[in-house]
């Protein structure tokens, strides 16, 4: 009689679920908070964007689509697409060609450079508050130093803050120095990682700087700037406490982007239902720029 043959196929089904499990029960904590601080709240918003509420923002009457339809026939809210999508324009190219600019200079083997690193990083480890009084008191009209500077040369003061035309302007210089430590630290660490090979190479084939910058810095540091891009493009819609303490979304709402417009609707109108639409719309519209982002900016980004 043939002896039946044994095979260790339960065996590795019984492996494979523990290590399941395991995985799971490690992964529970994390689970949790993203179900209370974040799967939670967004459930909450849109289906608050569904209502009209009270001044507790508890739903009272469902609406359907009517929020919406009230966003979309808003001019207040359709000023504040305008001054969101002016902002992004303004602060996230700007921000990211400085940052790269800085860190190709940094980069450089010169002795005491470190001092340039720290100061060009310093900025993250400034609160927006902080920065913000900081640059209040810079764009003030009558003792700023911006004004101080132009009327020194023979120019006009400029209404920084209080002239529609200047004051997401002035927002924007305001955020692109808030922003540029981080991106500049980031960047400066691509830049170290890239093999110095490459460059000894080209150096040996008489290559120029500029060569060696289109042809290979940029080839390789191209992972390190789409990330970059990423993170700011998804800060700059996310954009509020500069806003508030500046110009508090004025002047004309002319720097009342999206994240203030919901702030003001929910927690100073109490209109939580159609600042849930807003939220919601938000959302939406990081969502599409980041996925067309990975569709079509990550075909040129070179790994190794």
């Amino acid at each position: 009689m043939e002896q039946p043959i044994l095979t260790d196929q339960p065996l590795s089904w019984w492996k494979k679920s523990l290590n399941i499990r395991t995985a799971c029960l490690y992964l529970l904590p994390s689970f949790f908070l993203f179900a209370v601080f974040l799967f939670y709240p967004m459930a909450k918003t849109v289906y608050l964007s569904f209502f009209l509420t009270d001044q507790q923002g508890i739903a009272n009457v469902f609406v359907g689509l009517e929020n919406y339809q009230y966003l979309l026939q808003s001019e207040s809210f359709r000023k504040s697409i305008k001054a969101t999508i002016l902002f992004v324009l303004y602060t996230v190219p700007t921000g990211v060609m400085i940052a790269l600019a800085l860190a190709l200079l940094t980069n450089e083997k010169v002795k005491g450079i470190g001092i340039f690193r720290t100061m060009y990083a310093s900025t993250m480890g400034v609160s927006v508050a902080a920065s913000s009084v900081v640059w209040l008191f810079l764009f003030h009209p009558s003792i700023g130093f911006f004004n101080k500077i132009i009327t020194a040369i023979g120019g006009e003061s400029v209404s920084w803050l209080l002239d529609p035309s200047w004051a997401l302007v002035s927002i924007s210089v305001t955020t692109i120095w808030m922003n540029i430590g981080f991106s500049f630290l980031i960047l400066l660490g691509g830049l170290q990682n890239i093999d110095e090979q490459l460059y000894e190479s080209a150096k040996i084939d008489g290559a120029s700087y500029l060569y060696k910058l289109r042809r290979i810095t940029i080839p390789m540091l191209s992972p390190t700037l789409f990330f970059v891009l990423t993170v700011s493009l998804i800060n700059a819609f996310q954009t509020f406490g500069q806003v508030d303490i500046l110009t508090q979304g004025g002047p004309s709402e002319s720097t009342n982007v999206i994240v203030y417009s919901i702030y003001r609707e929910a927690f100073v109108n109490y209109q939580f239902g159609t600042a849930s639409a807003q939220s919601v719309f938000l959302f939406l519209c990081i969502l599409i720029v980041t996925i067309m982002q990975f569709k079509f900016g990550e075909k040129k980004v070179h790994y190794q």
